[in-house]
């Protein structure tokens, strides 16, 4: 029997595990291919300017592309910017000053 300190440590490490899967409907290869189409638009999306190229580079639609946007900021790959959109912050973004 699992006590209730033990069900929530499982609970909270299903969790988070769950958090390293891509969003439905993309893979591993597509979050590749998203992180490096966004390094070649300066490592942001937050209009139609960088989310178009991204697009034409993966292959992803706007939804996926959305998704896993919001996928690179829960799994701190990304950080919301106060202009709105995001800005990647880790591979080739890592070492570049976040403005937002």
């Amino acid at each position: 029997m699992i006590g209730k300190r033990n069900g929530g440590l499982i609970l909270a490490g299903l969790l988070v595990a769950g958090c390293a899967l891509p969003p439905e409907g993309t893979s591993p290869g597509d979050v590749a291919r998203f992180q490096a189409a966004v390094e070649t638009v300066g490592c942001q999306l937050i209009s139609e300017a960088e989310y178009l190229p991204v697009e034409l580079q993966t292959g992803l639609s706007r939804e996926q592309s959305t998704r896993l946007a919001s996928y690179m900021v829960a799994s701190n790959r990304a950080v919301r910017l106060s202009t709105g959109g995001i800005r990647l912050t880790t591979g080739a973004c890592a070492s570049q000053d976040l403005v937002g």
